[in-house]
């Protein structure tokens, strides 16, 4: 299938050609032709799937030039996958005399709102949308395409006021499309709240998980040796490294013992920066300046550098999610990947039991650290206290 099979125009199709964007990935096949015809999306796709122009393609097809106001809403988590998105479009949408317009938090107000009433096409995340529309400072009553990108995600940052709010405040005679790494955490309540009769597309696997697979490694470390453990990973020739810990301070902290102790190129991204750090933070770090970036996982959310070649869990992950979430940094663009775990001795049965639900498990196993073993239960016995103890 080609896009111009799909039913995208001939203006966007030359665009997407000229960008080197030939072949529709499969979560673009599943979704275009049911987008273009306006009918509501559910779509369960992991990051790197390109589901940005699953959705962005028929955004503008779909939205009218000339109008006095947005027409068109897509909200999202995190202010680097806003920006992202609006470079992705732009291009798309210059063809066809659209504007488009970031709204995010961490920016002067009075310019951003200046610059969204005269846009065609508005993609904000939903705290600084919801201030906005509560201030009467922008209507969204013209919007008749919404799409609600990583919807899961917004969930997990505890967003979902913040969205019932702002749905409130758009026509519901719309186009619906949502895009969810999975169904779980309120995201299905929030399908049957706001989609009608969606079309139900599933694309379980990574675009380019075939011709760039990712290598999946397991480290084990103590406490005294895991920045030793680390730096050699760094030191690996390689492209960038983007590294996760669990805080904010701990993404500061380990940022600075790479660079003083140990002269790593590292940075630190997360949600205590302004805007405008991470903005220069991220540039350097697309541009090679900065080889290593020691991230949160919310900061990192919407990252997308097509030349991440190894991610670091230098603190493991909580769950399967927040693994898949991670590792999917890397093996972009058609290129391969790996995603390496530091383990602590106290955490090898948590980490152990991760790898095996994730089907890595003989990648753990061969770490030398023994096979997860999963937890047998209680046996019952006639002693009621200790039941309830147990």
């Amino acid at each position: 299938m080609t896009f111009s099979d799909l039913g995208v125009s001939a203006p966007l199709v030359a665009v997407l050609a000229k960008h080197g964007i030939h072949d529709p990935f499969p979560i673009q096949t599943l979704v275009l032709p049911d987008a273009l015809a306006g009918i509501d999306i559910l779509a369960e796709s992991p990051t790197g799937s390109g589901k940005t122009l699953a959705f962005g393609v028929p955004l503008i097809e779909r939205t009218p030039t000339g109008s006095a106001g947005p027409t068109a809403l897509v909200l999202v988590p995190t202010r680097e996958l806003a920006g992202q998105i609006v470079d992705d479009l732009e291009p798309l949408a210059r063809v066809r005399g659209l504007r488009i317009a970031a709204v995010y938090g961490g920016t002067p107000i009075p310019a951003q709102v200046k610059r969204a009433r005269g846009a065609n096409i508005i993609v904000a995340t939903p705290g600084r949308l919801d201030d906005l529309l509560t201030r009467r400072f922008l209507s969204l009553g013209l919007v008749r395409v919404l799409v609600l990108d990583e919807a899961d995600r917004m969930l997990d940052m505890g967003f979902r006021p913040q969205v019932d709010a702002i749905l409130r405040s758009v026509p519901t005679n719309r186009q619906t499309m949502l895009f969810s790494a999975t169904l779980a955490s309120g995201v299905a309540d929030l399908a049957r709240s706001y989609t009608t009769n969606p079309s139900h597309v599933r694309n379980a696997a990574p675009a380019v998980a075939q011709s760039a697979p990712i290598e999946h490694a397991f480290v084990a470390v103590t406490a005294d040796d895991k920045l030793d453990r680390l730096v050699e990973q760094l030191n690996v020739e390689r492209g960038l490294a983007l590294v996760f810990v669990r805080t904010k301070h701990g993404a500061d902290r380990l940022a600075r013992k790479l660079v003083r102790q140990h002269g790593v190129t590292a940075a630190a991204m997360h949600g205590n920066m302004s805007q405008n750090a991470r903005e220069r933070t991220l540039a350097q770090f697309q541009s090679g300046h900065v080889q290593t970036l020691i991230a949160t996982d919310v900061a990192s959310r919407g990252l997308d550098v097509d030349d991440i070649s190894h991610v670091i869990n230098f603190d493991p992950p909580a769950g399967a999610d927040e693994y898949v979430h991670r590792v999917g940094r890397t093996g972009r663009a058609g290129r391969g990947g790996t995603g390496i775990t530091l383990v602590l001795p106290e955490q090898r049965h948590d980490v152990g039991l991760l790898a095996d639900h994730l089907g890595h498990g003989e990648a753990f196993a061969g770490a030398g650290m023994g096979a997860a073993v999963r937890p047998q239960p209680a046996r019952p016995t006639g002693n009621r206290r200790r039941r309830r103890r147990y």
